[in-house]
């Protein structure tokens, strides 16, 4: 991280348990509720509020500054002097690797959690939990104009098996609490715009996801400057094709064939949603005459080796 200032004069005691990791752009609006959010949180454990300013051109930095005078040993800053992002350097995980505590919870500068017994619930779980990696709620929609359905609908929300977390099911990120069990991405993944997707898929690898439906839900707030929520549909899918792009590759150096085709064919799956209608048919005419192709080889020389005159 290219950081001009970070951390603070004085240490957590005891040590936290658990460390909140929160990105910043540009969110004077939002993010005094967003820590307040953190500070809310009763506890019978210490945490720390680690919070990241990717080199902000509004008051975000100055608000950040003022909440660490006045809560000096909860909240570490790290200032950027120029901004990371836009150079393809996210601040998480490498933010993860300056927290102290067992657990990591993540939530965004311009979203907010509403219970304050979250952060105590979740890590209960885990605590008595060990098959357990990963923990997540609720979250609701909203924007100027009201309340959308919560997130996770249907099956989502539910718990998630070790399998279906490396298949990088959806969960509402600003929910989460999960072991600090990586500091970095495998090559392949770094510049995988989905990260949170990543983060899912590699936890899968240490245990499961269990959904907490007794948590109030946390409040994703919809707005012109979100990094993900307010970008054309025709983006999103641009970085859904990046994302399984990468975890492919990623789990074929592993030599997990089966996470190989499953993302594999979640890129078949989303390429087909970008091209327009007359392209699909195209491209379904096209992979079916090659498949036939294929297949006709294979037998041709199966039969050849089988045969014996």
């Amino acid at each position: 991280m290219d950081v001009i200032s970070e951390g603070t004069s004085t240490s957590p005691s005891p040590p936290p348990l658990v460390s909140i990791v929160c990105p910043a752009y540009n969110q004077e609006a939002y993010i005094a509720q967003t820590l307040e959010g953190f500070l809310m949180q009763q506890t019978t454990f210490a945490f720390e509020i680690l919070v990241n300013d990717d080199a902000s051109t509004d008051d975000t930095a100055r608000i950040i500054a003022d909440y660490v005078k006045r809560y000096p040993t909860l909240i570490r800053p790290f200032y950027q002097q120029t901004n990371q992002y836009s150079q393809g350097h996210p601040p998480v995980p490498r933010l993860f690797g300056k927290a102290r505590g067992r657990y990591i919870a993540y939530c965004e500068a311009d979203d907010y959690w509403t219970d304050p017994r979250k952060l105590q619930i979740q890590v209960e779980f885990l605590e008595s939990h060990p098959d357990y990696v990963l923990t997540y709620h609720d979250a609701i929609p909203f924007d100027t104009k009201g309340q959308y359905p919560v997130q996770l609908q249907g099956k989502l929300r539910g718990d998630a098996t070790a399998l279906e977390l490396q298949k990088a099911r959806p969960i509402s990120t600003l929910t989460t609490v999960f072991r600090n069990v990586f500091d970095s991405l495998p090559t392949e993944l770094e510049g995988a715009p989905l990260n949170d997707l990543v983060w899912w898929s590699l936890l899968g690898a240490h245990g499961k996801g269990k959904f907490m439906a007794g948590i109030k839900p946390a409040a994703y707030r919809l707005h012109p400057g979100g990094v993900f929520s307010m970008r054309p549909d025709k983006r999103k899918l641009h970085m859904a094709l990046q994302t399984c792009g990468a975890l492919a590759n990623y789990y074929n150096r592993l030599g997990n064939d089966d996470l190989y085709q499953h993302f594999l064919m979640e890129l078949v799956g989303y390429s087909l949603s970008a091209i327009t209608p007359r392209r699909k048919v195209q491209t379904l005419l096209q992979v079916g005459r090659n498949f036939g192709v294929n297949i006709g080889k294979r037998l041709v020389t199966t039969f050849s080796k089988d045969h014996v005159q």
